[in-house]
């Protein structure tokens, strides 16, 4: 881990370098700061999809990979996911056939989150999905 920004609050953020041993370590971080924040019933949605965005990125970019929790304080509001490459262009979502090993995560996230997207930032791009909190 190259470092984490803030783990206090209602902002956890972390970069990682891009090696594949981060996937791993991204998760860990995640279910550290949900079960902090008491949203463990969030834990394994959330690290699923933010492995399957880190994966992505460790694809397809050669640089530093940020991941952002945002837990919000106004009932309602959903937890904030946001996972950041050096690379600015934006994932495309694809239907992979039945015998292919890749090209489902964006699909993934589609699926389970609330909402999700992109955009390009000066440095980059960064995919982030909305999961509404337990009730």
């Amino acid at each position: 881990m190259i470092g984490v920004i803030d783990t206090r609050g209602d902002c956890a953020a972390w970069t990682f370098p891009a090696d594949p041993g981060v996937v791993r370590t991204a998760r860990t971080v995640v279910r550290r700061q949900l079960a902090a924040w008491g949203l463990d019933a969030l834990e394994d949605v959330t690290a699923l999809l933010v492995s399957e965005l880190v994966t992505n990125s460790l694809r397809y970019a050669h640089g530093p990979i940020g991941v952002r929790l945002t837990h919000p304080e106004e009932a309602g509001s959903p937890l904030l996911v946001e996972v950041s490459d050096p690379v600015p262009d934006a994932p495309r979502e694809r239907r992979a056939g039945p015998d292919e090993e890749t090209g489902r995560g964006l699909q993934l996230v589609a699926c389970t989150s609330c909402r999700w997207g992109t955009r390009r930032g000066r440095r980059g791009k960064t995919v982030w999905f909305e999961l509404a909190l337990p009730g």
